[in-house]
């Protein structure tokens, strides 16, 4: 039996022991998880190497999100963690209620909006919905590079976006939680 399909099975996994969220804070501070990872529904993930392009959508990105909130009560960081239940995600950008300084001894519960950028990793990034709409998170985007689309996830309900719509190169993704934030697609993906 491979692991991916040894995970699948309920007995297994009901013998794996997942980390909290201050067990892995605390192997982190020990040096015994390497600094690259995040912890999603207890368990400790690799993230994947960022591709150019990734990095340089992430850029444009992240400065018109700064740039639509530049005067607003709302703070942007970027692949930063949020701690959710037995999960820290670090979103490429989340927009958090509040400044940085109120978040010197703490990460953020919750954001009002976060978003994941996907080069290739379109189902891993759907994986991390369920957690995005656990915490509150208001709405979610994924941009889909390859497809230059954005995929946005709203209406977070019982661990679950019921709203799921995309938005493509023709069109302008509007985030509903902060209305000043407006991405027209092609833009986005102009070289």
């Amino acid at each position: 039996m491979s692991l991916p399909h040894l995970l699948d099975s309920p007995q297994p996994r009901a013998q794996l022991h997942p980390l909290s969220v201050a067990a892995y804070h605390a192997l982190g501070d020990m040096g015994l998880i390497p600094e690259r990872t995040e912890l999603l529904r207890g368990f400790v993930f690799n993230k994947m190497p960022k591709s150019p392009l990734h990095r340089w959508i992430l850029q444009r990105l992240l400065q018109r999100i700064q740039e639509a909130l530049a005067r607003s009560p709302y703070w942007v960081q970027s692949e930063q963690p949020i701690v959710i239940g037995d999960s820290e995600p670090e979103p490429d950008i989340a927009v958090v209620a509040g400044n940085n300084d109120q978040f010197s001894d703490h990460h953020p519960i919750t954001a009002e909006f976060a978003v994941e950028i996907a080069v290739t990793s379109h189902e891993f990034d759907r994986q991390k919905a369920g957690i995005y709409a656990e915490a509150g998170v208001k709405e979610f985007w994924i941009v889909l590079v390859p497809e230059r689309q954005i995929e946005i996830h709203r209406r977070p309900e019982g661990g679950e976006y019921r709203e799921v719509t995309v938005v493509g190169i023709e069109g302008v993704a509007v985030c509903a939680a902060l209305p000043s934030i407006q991405v027209n697609v092609a833009a986005l993906f102009q070289r």
